[in-house]
């Protein structure tokens, strides 16, 4: 903001006929701007793909603010807000979730509340305010009396987002710092050489990899029963099956290797380095995204290949379906809803969810739900949920993901705007929102109930849903 109201000259300032407007609208103009560029501190929770906010936006849209005033007597806020938030720098933001946080925080700066009100509050910090009019001078002065370390709140953010935000940088800087390290390590006397700790670890992870599923038996089982459900688990059991083809491939090509018995080629020489340094390596990867370091990834693996296991072996569904198992999960919510169109005759393209959120424990749910599906074990990042009141609450101090319920996922026809009170909160796959360039991590927007505060103030929080963390 320093930078922004130093580069302004005398002229700019005062070139507006409504000066008590401009100067105002400017100064929420210049909040909005640095709110903007300086969100992306909190990474994931700031916005999900980071963007290049400059300064010549800024100017374009100061020239916009002082045009319009000067044309119009009313404000014309639509047009403005428009101009700005939907044009000028909404033209650099690809994601949908991302705009909708841009027009959240430019509908709080310029609304007929910022004029009217004097010492309007730009956060629900008492600091940050747009101040009285005055001259270019005295709003430089106000500018270098706001606090040298912007707190979180100034961004409608909660601390917890600060330490979220600074446990990634550190595991980033330790990454760094991991893939400096010598490649090749001096074997000292009665020390591991590289190789055997490979060794060993792999033959850990070749332990630990499920048994393939039967997928010709499960195919005849289910043969009679052609529904979109089975064809999902059949689609699922073949892309676990060649996953774990793959790993236990890769590991006797990679312990052949390492003997000597086979040339170690640029594939297995990474995966080598990824088994040292206990990361998932790239071709394993490739069944679905994941954040995971290697031994947790290993243990996931065997629990969502379990789930379909279960499935297959019963040929029936599960009564509470673990959703963050699937490595397409929105083919099986797709599968849900043809599923339902067919069972009461109406087209598919009329449904769509509503989402109930549990308030009882798991083990009292014995019996599917009559429509729809329960669905466990999404996690909840940048909120914390109220189970007595069923709503969203602020999180605690240092709880960055909690738990939530189970939710039932319910097909419904006459699907109304969403109500008053509502949160559309996004589901991830994985904790990376943006996704990577074959795959989206978006899934599914699930509705939740705000509870005491705005659906704006969770927007502003990043709160999200998640399938899976990333430890």
């Amino acid at each position: 903001m320093t930078r922004l109201y130093q580069l302004m000259t005398e002229a700019q300032f005062s070139r507006c006929s409504k000066p008590a407007k401009y100067k105002k609208l400017l100064f929420a103009l210049c909040f909005f701007h640095s709110v903007l560029l300086e969100r992306k501190k909190f990474l994931q929770l700031g916005w999900n793909i980071i963007y290049g906010f400059n300064d010549s936006d800024f100017e374009v849209s100061e020239n916009l603010l002082s045009l319009y005033l000067d044309e119009y007597e009313e404000t014309p806020w639509d047009a403005l807000k428009y101009l700005i938030a939907g044009v000028n720098y909404g033209g650099h933001v690809t994601d949908d979730w991302d705009r909708r946080l841009l027009s959240t925080y430019i509908n709080d700066y310029f609304c007929d509340q910022s004029l009217s009100t004097p010492f309007y509050r730009l956060s629900v910090l008492e600091a940050y305010f747009i101040p009285k009019d005055g001259s270019l001078a005295s709003y430089k002065e106000y500018i270098s009396m706001l606090p040298s370390m912007d707190p979180p709140e100034a961004f409608g953010q909660h601390p917890n987002a600060d330490v979220a935000s600074q446990i990634t940088e550190a595991r980033t800087l330790f990454e760094t710092l991991l893939s400096l390290q010598p490649q090749i390590t001096p074997t000292r006397a009665g020390g591991q050489s590289r190789e055997e700790k490979v060794l060993e670890l792999a033959a850990d992870v070749k332990q630990k990899i499920p048994e393939m599923i039967d997928y010709e038996g499960t195919r005849k089982l289910l043969a009679m029963d052609p529904s979109p459900l089975n064809v999902v688990l059949l689609q699922e059991i073949q892309r676990y099956n060649k996953l774990m083809e793959t790993i236990l491939s890769s590991l006797t090509d990679l312990e052949k290797g390492i003997q000597g018995l086979i040339v170690m080629s640029t594939s297995l020489e990474e995966i080598f380095n990824c088994i040292f340094d206990a990361h998932v390596p790239p071709l394993w990867g490739k069944a679905y995204p994941s954040q995971k370091p290697l031994a947790s990834w290993t243990r996931d693996l065997a629990m969502r290949v379990e789930q379909f296991e279960l499935w297959a072996k019963r040929a029936r569904p599960p009564v509470i379906f673990w959703l963050s198992g699937f490595t397409f999960p929105t083919g099986f919510l797709t599968a849900l809803l043809q599923s339902s169109a067919r069972q009461n005759n109406i087209p598919v393209d009329n449904l769509s969810w509503e989402f109930i959120v549990s308030t009882v424990d798991d083990s009292n749910l014995v019996y599917p739900p009559k429509d729809g599906v329960w669905v466990r074990g999404l996690y909840l990042e940048g909120a914390g949920w109220d189970r007595k009141n069923s709503c969203l609450a602020e999180a605690e101090p240092m709880q960055l993901v909690c738990l939530m319920p189970t939710i039932h996922f319910r097909p419904t026809e006459s699907r109304k705007k969403s109500a008053k009170g509502m949160y559309s909160c996004p589901c991830y796959y994985y904790p990376d929102r943006a996704g990577s360039a074959d795959r989206a991590s978006f899934v599914i927007s699930i509705d939740l109930r705000s509870g005491t505060m705005t659906p704006d103030h969770w927007i502003k929080r990043g709160t999200a849903l998640l399938m899976s963390l990333d430890s």
